[in-house]
């Protein structure tokens, strides 16, 4: 098998270093070059036609960001960022990044070692399998005016790689009158907070970051907060969460199915559950037991996704009721509850 060819781009020589050595540990990858900023980046990619990049959000002469921006059109690369805990990194995503990782505070050699083998290794040999530039954004769609509410109503959402912009094309169509919705979104903890906030200021909804105990309310979006697992909790005509401490699932923490198996049992027929790209089959089995329980199920279809894993598994074992490409995904959310209610 090809190995995977890898650029490493980063300002530190120390830290390149280091990373091209280890990345090398894993049989599969190869580092054919390194730079120090995106102009050397540039000249890198002409000369070896690397298969994945990992770059540093902030370098000299000019960021990553910008970098992508100018890069994607002409030279589409799976790109890894590699990110301290800053907001900047959704704004790399949003420029063409398939994925990121937190830097290690800890740059001993022993935790440079477990991050790399633990995390970084695993993204790179995703980003490998991406043909980036696959997907558009979703349109603009405009619901018509029927006076319906939605009471009791629940949708749930669950993504991984890719997610971040697949998650923001749908909520970003949500008006105010959408029901309670909760959102896993496979990322490490302190991003969770800041994606949240980044949607609540780019979308017509409320979004934060879950708390234990939240309340469930039209027009509010909750995101699983980095590090806990995240449950529907019915009392009476009311929703909320339990945001709490556990084990990985499906190596997670938050998991899509912990989610999804707990609006199965709180909500049963009156909730719409969603699953978008991501690598894996987290949530494919809390999609079926949301169907099962009488719940509308919707899965993206591969030509939009990033990475056709998650909803390609919950479609093969028949959790999914409607196949939708990412544009679509809001406006079969709406016409979902319209028949519903």
């Amino acid at each position: 098998m090809r190995s995977i060819r890898v650029l490493v781009v980063d300002d530190s020589m120390l830290f390149r270093n280091v990373l091209s050595q280890l990345l090398e540990q894993d049989s599969m990858i190869h580092v054919v070059a390194t730079a120090a900023d995106p102009y050397q980046a540039r000249d890198m990619i002409i000369r070896y036609e690397p298969d994945v990049m990992t770059l540093d959000v902030e370098m000299p002469r000019m960021n990553g960001i910008e970098f992508l921006r100018k890069l994607m059109p002409q030279h589409p690369i799976p790109t890894v960022m590699i990110s301290s805990l800053n907001a900047a990194v959704f704004d790399a995503m949003a420029a063409g990044a398939v994925d990121f990782v937190d830097k290690p505070q800890d740059m001993s050699s022993d935790s440079m070692n477990t991050w790399v083998k633990n995390q970084l290794i695993t993204k790179v040999k995703i980003a490998s399998t991406i043909k980036v530039g696959r997907y558009k954004a979703a349109n603009e769609f405009k619901v018509n005016s029927t006076g319906k509410t939605y009471p009791n109503k629940v949708v749930a959402i669950g993504a991984s790689t890719g997610g971040t912009e697949a998650i923001y094309n749908v909520v970003k169509l949500f008006n105010i009158d959408i029901p309670a919705t909760v959102v896993v979104q496979h990322m490490p903890p302190g991003f969770t907070k800041m994606y949240a906030d980044r949607l609540n200021n780019q979308c017509r909804v409320a979004v934060k970051e879950a708390e234990n105990g939240d309340l469930l309310e039209k027009g509010k979006v909750l995101i699983a907060p980095g590090d806990k697992q995240m449950r529907l909790v019915r009392s009476g005509s009311t929703y909320r969460v339990e945001c709490k401490k556990g084990e990985k699932v499906n190596g997670h923490c938050p998991s899509v199915d912990v989610l999804f198996k707990s609006v199965a049992s709180a909500a049963g027929g009156d909730a719409v559950g969603v699953i978008l790209t991501g690598m894996g089959g987290d949530g494919a089995m809390g999609l079926k037991a949301m169907r099962k329980a009488g719940a509308h199920t919707i899965g993206q279809d591969e030509h939009s996704c990033v990475v056709y894993g998650m909803p390609k598994v919950a479609y093969d074992i028949g959790a999914v009721e409607y196949q939708v490409s990412l544009e679509n995904v809001a406006s079969k959310v709406y016409n979902i509850l319209n028949s519903m209610s």
